[in-house]
């Protein structure tokens, strides 16, 4: 991703933030023209993903861990979690792209 205020910069984050959502979303045309309102809903869209994904890893156990073969339940309990990590960064790059979309500064690393 170019830096915020590079020639281009938008047009490489309407993709990267297109990539984080449905493909669906490509079909809408004002997301590809106010940038900014594709960030605030891809923004919404990861949280939504990550809470299913988080609400998803506490319930596994439960109510798919019997159905499971044994010895399997690990597999699944680390991509709960590789794609937990994956969606956290995911979320918190469009947090940072909304953000310079709408010409905050400065902008807070974490």
């Amino acid at each position: 991703m170019p830096p915020a205020g590079v020639a281009g910069w938008e047009q490489a984050a309407v993709a990267w933030l297109l990539d984080q959502c449905p493909a669906d979303y490509r079909a809408y045309r004002a997301w590809r023209r106010h940038p900014v309102a594709l960030a605030w809903v891809t923004v919404r869209h990861l949280r939504a993903q990550l809470e299913g994904m988080r609400l998803a890893w506490r319930q596994v156990r439960p109510e798919l861990g019997p159905a499971l073969p044994p010895g399997t339940l690990g597999d699944v309990l680390d991509c709960l979690t590789q794609e937990g990590l994956r969606l956290r960064a995911a979320l918190r790059g469009a947090e940072l792209l909304l953000a310079a979309l709408q010409e905050r500064a400065p902008i807070p690393v974490r």
